[in-house]
C-alpha cells in the first residue's frame, strides 16, 4: 500500500515511528473490511488547512483534519490533511500527549475513508468509540515493537 507522509510547510514536521504507524493503519483498514490503496497524509499549519476548509468546504473555522476521499469500492484512497497546530492545541486542551492526539486525528481520517461519519451525535459517538479501539490497537503494536532492555 502506498502510504505516504509529508509536510507541506516549514518547519518540517517529522512523524515518529512511521513503520509502526503504517502497519497500524493497514491493520485498521483490513479490520474494517477495506483494502489499503493510495493514502497520503499531509501535515500542515492552521493557516493552510483553513484555506482548504474555505476553498473546498465553504467553512470558515479552524479544524484539525480534512479528509478527501477518492476511494474506489473497498479500496481506500485519499488525502488526509492534518493541522499540526490544531493537534498541538487540542493535546493541551484535552490533557493528552501530542502523539496521542496526533494518532487519534490520523485514525479519524482513516475511519472517514472507511465510511464513518461524524455529523450527528450518534455518528460522533460511534466514530469516537472506534478511535479509542484503534488507539488501543496502536498501543499494542508499539508495545510489541519496543526493544526490551537488559534486566527489565
Amino acid at each position: 500500500m502506498p502510504l505516504r507522509f509529508q509536510t507541506n510547510e516549514r518547519p518540517r514536521f517529522i512523524l515518529k515511528q512511521k513503520s509502526s504507524i503504517a502497519k497500524w493503519i493497514q491493520a485498521v483498514i483490513r479490520k474494517e473490511k477495506g483494502r489499503p490503496g493510495n493514502i497520503h497524509f499531509i501535515f500542515c499549519s492552521d493557516k493552510f488547512l483553513l484555506k482548504l476548509n474555505k476553498e473546498y468546504l465553504n467553512h470558515t473555522t479552524l479544524t484539525d483534519i480534512i479528509t478527501f476521499d477518492y476511494s474506489e469500492g473497498k479500496t481506500l484512497n485519499g488525502e488526509i490533511y492534518v493541522s499540526v497546530d490544531r493537534v498541538n492545541d487540542n493535546a493541551a486542551k484535552f490533557d493528552t500527549s501530542f502523539e496521542n492526539e496526533l494518532h487519534r486525528v490520523m485514525i479519524h481520517g482513516i475511519l472517514h475513508l472507511c465510511g464513518y461519519k461524524d455529523k450527528t451525535k450518534k455518528e460522533k459517538a460511534e466514530i469516537r468509540k472506534k478511535e479509542e479501539a484503534c488507539l488501543r490497537m496502536l498501543n499494542q503494536i508499539l508495545l510489541v515493537r519496543k526493544p526490551l532492555r537488559a534486566g527489565k
